[in-house]
């Protein structure tokens, strides 16, 4: 089983050596494609100095759905594809326990389930619309839809024509697999990340979420 591994990133030079460095040391991994995209850092410069990595840099900023698309067309014949985030650092080797599930047979799709933040964030209003509207869609009752670290049997994303951009893109995969009766399986992992906190920027980035969360799920009743 070929596992190919797919990480976006934006201005994370502090972050990209360490996120490699700990998927490179696992023997699972077959394949590991870097898109940067559009950094003003050099995040491209470090991910391409790294022997077995592919990495590629657009142009021009273009947000995180465009890409994913884009690695995606780069990817060579992964029967298991793994998003992650370029800012989870040394905990990147957590994802060997998205794919161990998927390997045994047990589900189609995994979703990381980070430990609680170790800051307090916004007052739970995102999480909460992304839980209820999966619930209300699939039935699914699910804690952690808002996770972008997943892995994937390649014949989940093929019902997509691309993945959609913008922040409520993983809680429209998340009901869309679960529509077309794939096995969803969130699994608890030690992973850390830049943690979003109490403070403008932080309210705008959750008010964004809210808001494309939201469109999505209006989609949704319309189809």
């Amino acid at each position: 089983m070929r596992i190919s591994v797919l990480i976006p990133a934006y201005n994370e030079q502090d972050r990209i050596g360490a996120t490699l460095e700990g998927v490179l040391g696992l023997k699972s991994i077959d394949e590991i494609v870097v898109v940067d995209d559009g950094s003003a850092d050099r995040t491209y410069e470090i991910a391409s100095s790294y022997e077995g990595v592919s990495a590629y840099r657009l142009e021009q900023n273009s947000g995180k759905g465009y890409a994913v698309n884009f690695g995606l067309t780069k990817i060579k014949d992964a029967d298991v594809i793994v998003f992650l985030d370029a800012d989870v650092g040394a905990t990147s080797g957590e994802v060997q326990k998205l794919i161990e599930p998927i390997i045994n047979g047990e589900c189609d799709v995994t979703i990381a389930a980070f430990p609680p933040a170790a800051k307090k964030g916004g007052f739970g209003l995102v999480k909460r619309l992304a839980r209820s509207g999966v619930k209300l869609f699939t039935g699914a009752e699910l804690s952690a839809t808002l996770s972008g670290q997943r892995a994937f049997k390649k014949e989940v994303l093929d019902i997509f024509d691309a993945i959609p951009s913008g922040y409520g893109v993983e809680v429209g995969m998340t009901i869309d697999i679960l529509r077309k009766g794939f096995k969803v399986k969130e699994v608890p992992v030690y992973m850390t990340h830049n943690e979003t906190g109490r403070d403008i920027s932080g309210f705008k980035h959750r008010g964004k979420q809210f808001y494309h969360i939201s469109v999505i799920l209006l989609k949704k009743f319309f189809k």
